[in-house]
């Protein structure tokens, strides 16, 4: 590809569907921004403690062709992510907002081979391997499910542990018998 060559601009629309093919080996460039409902997220509502219609993602979505280290053209797919979780504390079993703020850099490369091949040592971009039909709508989902805390919690300072973990009584212990026995 030439250096002085313009590339076209497409704007990817944010209907889902529309998500779901973006053609990733054309010589192009995308940018495209939007909100996705949960309806759309079906993996990311079940993870939440509450599904409401108002509940959503702000998406944002930017790629561009720069030079790589063997002066090639390479592409790169930036993806921002804003939006509330509702979660459920494992501490005190009440429902909170999580605060999701993602931003990814990922490099497009031809082929699994290509992607197996990247160096697992670069921290700032992931490997994608390109497709005439991506499905940035997944990506976006990924991203999400991905940026979720595995043990949900409050920080311990607004947190109040459950009335239901004072209730159960410690079993009494059967060696306890056992002590008698020795006098």
């Amino acid at each position: 590809m030439n250096r002085k060559q313009v590339l076209p601009e497409v704007e990817i629309s944010a209907t889902p569907q529309a998500l779901q093919a973006v053609d990733l080996c054309a010589p192009q460039t995308y940018h495209g921004e939007g909100r996705l409902s949960l309806g759309a997220l079906p993996r990311v509502a079940l993870e939440l403690a509450i599904s409401s219609p108002d509940n959503g993602f702000a998406w944002q979505i930017q790629t561009q062709f720069t030079a790589n280290q063997a002066g090639d053209q390479a592409q790169t797919l930036r993806l921002r992510l804003n939006g509330q979780a509702p979660l459920t504390c494992q501490r005190c079993l009440q429902t909170f907002q999580y605060s999701l703020n993602v931003e990814r850099l990922f490099i497009v490369v031809a082929d699994e081979a290509a992607a197996d091949a990247y160096p697992i040592e670069d921290d700032l971009l992931d490997p994608l391997v390109c497709s005439p039909h991506f499905d940035i709508l997944a990506l976006i989902e990924d991203e999400i499910l991905l940026s979720l805390p595995l043990v949900p919690k409050h920080p311990e300072a607004l947190c109040a542990p459950s009335p239901l973990l004072g209730v159960i009584e410690e079993p009494e212990n059967p060696f306890k018998v056992l002590k008698n026995i020795r006098k």
